[in-house]
């Protein structure tokens, strides 16, 4: 590998892909082509890294199993920052080991995050989470352990889990100072910023008021009855009843807080007959029986749900290593 290549690549893990290009901009051989690639990637023209990286994979042929391999994983990190998800994870999956066989370390570790990006981002967190808890952090790189960090930040921030969002985020705010790289310093500084961010809204003795995330897993906690108006469920002290497509109108009765387990065993039941709207009008509800006001309810909404689809994704492409 020359000189320029060498640099270049340098320039690439440090996060200055301006300067990696004024060494490998004109040039068309594989390793140049793929650093161009991560380079573009950087700058954040996907369209133009997916088509160098592509190029680059032909170009080392067969005989570099290893740089075709590394080529992979670039894609495959450019597909994910596109919401490409559909991009083929087997690919990913024949990368990985081939790097495993060649004792690539780094990017094995790599490849396994954009594993678990992949599986936040369509809603499997039970499966990211173990797979995350798999990898060995001691043996990885600053900017490695600070992307394992935000991803277990992540996954605490999905589960209402704040102290252990901080904690990781804390891991990861000391990993990017070894690192020293400006744009991964920069992911940190905003996922802090989401436990800082308003998370949700309260409606409770006919106030609205916003919360934190904190709050928000404080009140789920506590005996009030919660009212889910984004994950669509209605919990009160741990007990939990699902409603999913089932209308509902809500209604406050006092001393009609603790029958969760009723709404619960209906689940199984069939649903009934609705009557029809005629005999309804003939038979207005008085007010003790509908009392629409909000003033004991407690209703949560704007939370993030699990299978969101406009999380952002980090831009930034520092792998493979070339």
């Amino acid at each position: 590998m020359d000189s320029l290549i060498t640099a270049a690549a340098r320039a690439l893990a440090a996060g200055d892909p301006i300067g990696a290009l004024k060494r490998v901009a004109l040039r068309g051989d594989a390793p140049a082509l793929a650093l161009r690639g991560i380079a573009m990637a950087q700058l954040g023209d996907l369209a133009r890294a997916k088509v160098l990286l592509r190029s680059a994979a032909r170009a080392f042929g067969s005989k570099e199993a290893l740089a075709r391999a590394r080529c992979v994983v670039a894609e495959a990190e450019v597909a994910l920052a596109s919401r490409d998800l559909g991009w083929p994870t087997k690919a990913l999956d024949a990368a990985r080991a081939t790097l495993e066989a060649h004792g690539d370390r780094a990017n094995v570790a790599h490849a396994r995050h954009l594993e678990v990006r992949r599986l936040l981002l369509i809603g499997r967190i039970d499966e990211a989470e173990r797979t995350l808890a798999a990898l060995d952090v001691t043996r990885l790189a600053p900017a490695s352990r600070t992307a394992h960090e935000l991803l277990v930040a992540g996954i605490a921030v999905r589960r209402l889990r704040t102290e252990a969002a901080r904690a990781a985020l804390a891991r990861a705010e000391r990993a990017v100072r070894d690192a020293g790289i400006p744009a991964l310093a920069a992911e940190v500084e905003s996922a802090w910023h989401v436990l800082g961010a308003e998370a949700a809204r309260l409606l409770a003795s006919g106030e609205e008021r916003p919360l934190l995330l904190g709050e928000v897993e404080s009140l789920l906690a506590s005996d009030a009855l919660v009212v889910d108006a984004c994950r669509h469920v209605v919990g009160q002290a741990g007990a939990k009843a699902s409603l999913a497509r089932r209308p509902v109108l809500l209604v406050h009765r006092p001393g009609q807080h603790d029958h969760l387990g009723r709404a619960q065993r209906r689940e199984r039941e069939p649903p009934r007959r609705r009557a029809h709207v005629r005999q309804a009008a003939e038979h207005p509800a008085q007010p003790p029986d509908l009392d629409a006001q909000p003033r004991p309810m407690r209703l949560v909404g704007e939370l993030r749900p699990e299978r969101t689809r406009d999380e952002r994704v980090p831009r930034r492409v520092s792998r493979p290593r070339l």
